[in-house]
């Protein structure tokens, strides 16, 4: 299957957490330097351990289609706090009472926050390199003292 982009695996986790109704959905970007296990952090809540089995397995199923399997998953029998670990993402899905208890949004308060919508767009390209507009060349000094003595010779037969 087509390997697509981190963010567009991000967005279609982000999806699928939707079409099972997950509750206060996350995204956060984390720092370079503050995380050096994954890129992003997704979060959001199921109201019972049903909804939320329910939500992993539907992020599962989504990106297993396209070919993106979780290295891991941990918690699921449990429902309280589900972890899929992606590599570059993590998928998070707490039952409400987990997910006040640990409040990651504050441990990780140096993360950027994603919306749905900064996924899907495209990789930014590399600006193009601005390329010097050709300098008209300068005018030799025989070019230039070739049109002096065209003019003068022109202006002593008149």
């Amino acid at each position: 299957m087509k390997n697509i982009e981190v963010g567009s695996q991000v967005a279609l986790a982000v999806r699928a957490c939707q079409s099972k109704k997950a509750e206060d959905i996350s995204v956060l970007q984390l720092d370079a330097q503050a995380s050096g296990f994954t890129d992003y952090f997704v979060l959001c809540s199921g109201i019972n351990p049903r909804q939320v089995q329910a939500i992993v397995d539907e992020v599962d199923q989504k990106l297993s289609a396209i070919g993106v399997q979780p290295k891991h998953i941990e918690g699921y029998n449990q429902a309280d706090w589900v972890l899929m670990d992606y590599v570059d993402f993590v998928v998070h899905v707490f039952s409400e009472n987990a997910r006040k208890f640990y409040d990651l949004e504050r441990l990780w308060k140096t993360a950027t926050r994603r919306q749905l919508a900064d996924l899907e767009k495209p990789a930014a390209k590399p600006p193009a390199k601005k390329t010097a507009k050709a300098k008209p060349a300068k005018k030799s000094a025989k070019s230039v003292s070739r049109k002096r003595a065209a003019t003068k010779s022109s202006g002593e037969s008149s």
